[in-house]
């Protein structure tokens, strides 16, 4: 009796080549999940609740240095007023770095000054009718910025429940996405 013919072989490269596409697709995805977490290690996404700022949406970099003109976002400091308008446990607050250590801070009348350049206005009252104190004057502390903001109602450094903001409130810098 004649032998059945034999089916051929299969090529020995194509498990290896499969083996070796999938180890190469856990590399890979592993290297990208790694670059994602790192990413978010530094980074934050804040949705803006307020209109002090005219953006809604920011990406905060957790680790870069402010400058002169960054949007800063910072923990606020805990007093009865910002108890009374933000709640025990306010959200971080963000505003622009309008005068970094040395700067010379003054009041003339309800203008306040940085350098002598004219950055905002201070009102007496909250829009709920409190007090408001006047922030500090003279130079700006080595870790330390004065923040604001161009809105008229905007609580920043212009008044001393705010103050300058220094490096342990500090949480990043942000850049508006939307």
């Amino acid at each position: 009796m004649a032998a059945a013919p034999s089916e051929p072989a299969a090529p020995r490269w194509r498990p290896r080549k499969r083996l070796w596409t999938l180890l190469g697709f856990a590399v890979v995805g592993t290297l990208g999940l790694g670059a994602v977490s790192a990413w978010r290690r530094d980074h934050a996404l804040l949705i803006n609740a307020t209109d002090s700022l005219p953006n809604w949406a920011f990406l905060i970099n957790l680790k870069q240095v402010p400058a002169r003109g960054d949007l800063v976002f910072f923990d606020p400091p805990s007093n009865d007023l910002v108890r009374r308008h933000f709640g025990a446990k306010p959200q971080m607050f963000g505003k622009l770095a309008y005068g970094m250590p040395g700067d010379v801070v003054a009041h003339a009348g309800a203008t306040v000054t940085i350098n002598g350049k004219p950055v905002g206005r201070m009102k007496s009252l909250t829009r709920l009718g409190e007090k408001l104190t006047p922030g500090g004057v003279g130079p700006v502390p080595q870790g330390c910025l004065y923040v604001g903001t161009p809105h008229p109602d905007g609580f920043d450094s212009r008044y001393a429940e705010i103050g300058f903001v220094c490096r342990h409130q500090f949480v990043g810098v942000g850049e508006p996405i939307l």
